[in-house]
């Protein structure tokens, strides 16, 4: 499938069950209006049941382990991820961090799965090094920047989306820290970015429905025009 331009939308643990389902819904509708690609993160427990409901959106685990079947009692395994309907999932997030071993092992766990991985970085720097992992999507937010609605200046943009394409083409950037409306989201993807999400941009709006296709349309419209 082609996966950019993309929205994420990234619940965290804020919802669950219902209320994280009813959203998952709108925001199915919104990728099938829009035709652009939305990936819906929620807790590992609620994959199956958004999957059965849901039939535009990319659902996503909220992180993964690189262990295989058989032993790991309390760790994740992909192959369940999988089969609960999971499309993609997320790594190294600054709220789960993982070793530099463990994150390599689990990128191409997810590769042998045909899971897409969305691995963090907290700067251009380490953004440029998760790249030569060869993730699917690397995800480049300052960590400070994290749910203060600041977004990080044009220049952090274009910075990273050139280090990473000078490592691997292949490689989507996704800018995200502090973006939190339609018009932040315009602005990254016009600036380069393949794609981009919120999570309390999403949440703290007067309508979250509302602002994803908000946020949606900016995305297609801001791509459209590059």
């Amino acid at each position: 499938m082609e996966r950019k331009p993309f929205l994420v939308v990234n619940p965290k643990s804020y919802l669950y069950g219902k209320e994280s389902l009813d959203l998952a819904i709108a925001s199915d509708k919104v990728a099938a209006d829009t035709g652009l690609t939305i990936f819906f993160t929620c807790p590992y427990a609620d994959i199956r049941m958004i999957k059965e409901h849901t039939q535009h959106v990319i659902v996503t685990a909220q992180s993964m382990d690189p262990l295989t079947p058989g032993r790991g009692m309390g760790h994740v395994l992909g192959e369940s991820l999988k089969e609960a309907g999971a499309g993609a999932l997320f790594l190294n997030h600054a709220e789960n961090p993982k070793t530099l071993s463990d994150l390599y092992k689990t990128i191409n766990r997810a590769k042998e799965l045909g899971l897409i991985s969305i691995v963090c970085a907290d700067s251009v720097t380490e953004a440029k090094a998760v790249s030569c992992m060869k993730p699917d999507i690397v995800l480049a937010e300052p960590t400070d920047l994290i749910g203060t609605g600041q977004v990080a200046d044009d220049s952090y943009t274009t910075d990273t989306c050139k280090a990473i394409a000078e490592i691997d083409p292949d490689v989507l950037v996704m800018i995200a820290s502090g973006v939190s409306t339609a018009d932040d989201c315009y602005n990254v993807v016009k600036l380069g970015a393949d794609g981009t999400g919120a999570t309390s941009g999403i949440l703290k709006a007067p309508d979250p429905k509302v602002r994803v296709r908000e946020m949606a349309e900016a995305i297609v419209k801001a791509w459209n025009e590059r």
